[in-house]
């Protein structure tokens, strides 16, 4: 069975195990030459900007609506984007008005962590294809659920790991795929930088700027911090993965795709901890986490308190083979022979834009496996990171069951998902 056919079954298995049905229910309508796609961006203040503008930039693509829970950013940005279009797009607060909007075709999800899973489903279920940040999941429960979904209506849903789509490593899995570095069998990813310290203020009221209510969507009840509501959500179990699912990802996701390797591992195992910072922060700073395939082993660093950088990158991945090597960074590969000698080497832009005109194409085609980075494909990779982060917290070296998409051990499973808050429940799929 082939690796893409062997994911293919995985992903079946494990849907039909759970009860899920894979039949396509949800119509999609045929976009002519000339019509454009109405895309509502969802999270709008950060990186969610600079992704609404790059579909902005696309001339078949139109940014009808504005979603975010903070008043002043979704006011900001639709005068932004009139003054960029000549259109005012509809602005938003609550992203459920927009699920029954029979005009809006695609969302953009660019939230915290904690929102991204609940947003695909819902958009998936509301006949919304979906274009959405990473980490794909808050959980590997969520993440499962949102493959599901995007599945029983027929949607196109792309993770934003946008170096899928550039040039430079596609010249470099064509490389690897070529024979010339002979049998792959270990792939190193790293992620090296020196990140301040999480300092939490104390809890206050929300202001009235934030409906915090829906910012705390499907994550816990709890009262409202400044710290949290503005950055160090990342850093706390309830609401993000840690850098591991924050930047880890991306490198992951490159490293494995050089390798081919397209199914999550057989065994996860993390060594690390809090050894730089004294702070609020729940993840570690420091992860060795152990990715180990029937022939391959993939192994993934993170240091977030050192300085110098790791082979001359603060970010990137060394893919090693029998009679040679590669190095990829976020916007070049090197290839390099047995001797050590440099024998091809190629570079790009991150292919930020590019993976945004794949989505837009795959809307129009309908051709999922036309997506550089299809929903399944960017779950392994925030899988694999949850993996990492659930073998951390409970100490233990796991075994992942990937038709099941359980572990064997009974403290590993209890982190696979979580109880939704009410109103925000993960929605039955059958």
């Amino acid at each position: 069975m082939s690796l893409s056919n062997r994911r293919d079954f995985l992903l079946q298995s494990a849907a039909i195990g759970a009860g899920f049905s894979l039949s396509c229910v949800q119509e999609s309508r045929a976009f002519s030459p000339n019509e454009k796609i109405s895309v509502a961006c969802i999270g709008v203040r950060g990186r969610g900007n600079s992704v609404m503008r790059s579909f902005a930039a696309e001339a078949d693509c139109e940014i009808t609506h504005v979603c975010d829970v903070r008043k002043s950013v979704r006011e900001q940005r639709g005068a932004e984007m009139k003054e960029r279009s000549g259109r005012m797009p509809n602005l938003v607060n609550d992203y459920r008005d927009l699920l029954h909007d029979d005009s809006i075709d695609a969302f953009m999800v660019a939230t915290p962590d904690h929102w991204h899973a609940m947003l695909t489903i819902d958009g998936c279920l509301a006949g919304k294809d979906v274009y959405v940040e990473k980490p794909a999941s808050h959980n590997i429960l969520e993440g499962k659920t949102a493959v599901a979904a995007a599945r029983k209506n027929n949607r196109m849903v792309q993770m934003g790991t946008q170096i899928r789509s550039a040039g430079f490593l596609k010249e470099a899995i064509e490389y690897a795929r070529s024979g010339a570095l002979g049998k792959i069998i270990y792939g190193r990813a790293w992620e090296t930088s020196r990140n301040g310290a999480v300092h939490l203020p104390k809890d206050s009221n929300p202001p009235a700027d934030i409906d915090y209510h829906i910012w705390q969507g499907p994550a816990p009840e709890r009262a409202h911090n400044a710290g949290v509501v503005d950055s160090a959500w990342r850093w706390l179990f309830d609401y993000g993965t840690g850098d591991l699912g924050n930047d880890g990802v991306h490198r992951i996701d490159y490293c494995r795709a050089v390798m081919g390797l397209d199914a999550m591992p057989d065994t996860i195992s993390t060594a690390g901890g809090m050894h730089f910072f004294r702070d609020d922060q729940q993840f570690p700073d420091t992860m060795i986490v152990n990715y180990e395939y029937p022939e391959a082993v993939l192994q993934y660093e993170m240091r977030l308190w050192s300085r110098p950088k790791l082979d001359g990158h603060g970010e990137g991945a060394n893919i090693y083979g029998e009679n040679g090597w590669m190095q990829v960074t976020n916007t070049s590969w090197k290839a390099f022979d047995a001797t050590g000698k440099l024998v091809k080497q190629g570079n790009s832009d991150l292919g930020q834009q590019a993976h945004i005109r794949n989505f837009l194409d795959a809307i129009r085609s309908r051709n999922r496996e036309s997506l550089n980075q299809e929903i399944y494909s960017g779950h392994v990779s925030t899988t694999m990171c949850h993996a990492g982060n659930i073998s951390w917290r409970t100490g233990k070296k796991l075994r992942f069951d990937a038709l099941k998409e359980t572990f064997d051990d009974s403290d590993a499973n209890m982190l696979i998902g979580r109880e939704h808050r009410r109103g925000f429940e993960l929605p039955a799929m059958a």
